[in-house]
């Protein structure tokens, strides 16, 4: 089954529709739900608390937490109280022992999380950490690049699956990686890098977006927005 063929999230989020605009399961409602995600399941919430449904818009599992998230790589995320957040698999079951004080949802079969003592890293689908270190944040991940913050430097670095980094390069801010090129910050200000975190042009911004089919809005100390090339060229002023 295919995402187009789950029913159809309402406009006000409290229930679903089918292809001929019935309202699916019965005419039921809930307080807030969120789209069906594969494998056919869906996050919702009624006075007994939040819970995922299958596609007969049924809780797959008895338990209930403060809020559930959606599926992503068969995995969703839940808040079940305070500082206590973990992921189900697809059958509802906790994918790993371990508490968490907030996690992600998985992407590219990563998920960043944090750590009841507020340092992050990225786990592995099946709930172990997906390398030793820890950070003072970790993004996620795209393309198999992952942006996290240093614990001792406060610099951002660029990281793979493995938690190795990918080129030398530490910076203020960091973006991650659309179609290799990124956006970063060094005390001179935003700009562009490569796959080895060397800069396109000489040119710092007071703010720069990721390229679009070779070209980039930014904008100057002054407030002045232009557009870029990739070589850093000015193509167009606003």
């Amino acid at each position: 089954m295919t995402t187009t063929s789950f029913p159809r999230l309402s406009d006000c989020a409290t229930h679903y529709l089918l292809p001929s605009g019935e309202i699916a399961f019965a005419g039921k409602r809930w307080r807030s739900a969120l789209k069906f995600h594969p494998p056919a399941l869906a996050a919702v919430e009624d006075e007994t608390g939040a819970y995922h449904i299958d596609l007969q818009g049924l809780a797959i599992y008895k338990e209930r937490y403060f809020r559930t998230f959606g599926y992503y790589c068969g995995i969703a995320a839940v808040w079940a109280d305070a500082q206590n957040w973990g992921h189900l698999d697809a059958k509802g079951k906790r994918l790993y022992p371990e508490s968490y004080a907030w996690v992600g949802n998985f992407q590219e079969n990563r998920c960043t999380v944090r750590l009841k003592s507020g340092q992050y890293r990225h786990i592995a689908l099946d709930g172990q950490a997906a390398y030793a270190q820890l950070y003072a944040y970790a993004g996620d991940y795209k393309d198999g690049i992952a942006c996290v913050r240093l614990l001792d430097t406060g610099k951002y670095r660029h990281i793979d699956q493995e938690g190795l980094y990918i080129h030398a390069g530490e910076f203020i801010d960091l973006g991650i990686y659309h179609k290799n090129i990124a956006t970063a910050r060094d005390a001179g200000g935003w700009h562009h890098i490569d796959r080895k975190g060397r800069a396109l042009y000489a040119e710092r911004y007071a703010a720069v977006e990721p390229f679009y089919n070779g070209f980039a809005l930014v904008e100057t100390s002054t407030g002045t927005k232009q557009i870029i090339a990739e070589s850093g060229l000015i193509t167009h002023l606003f």
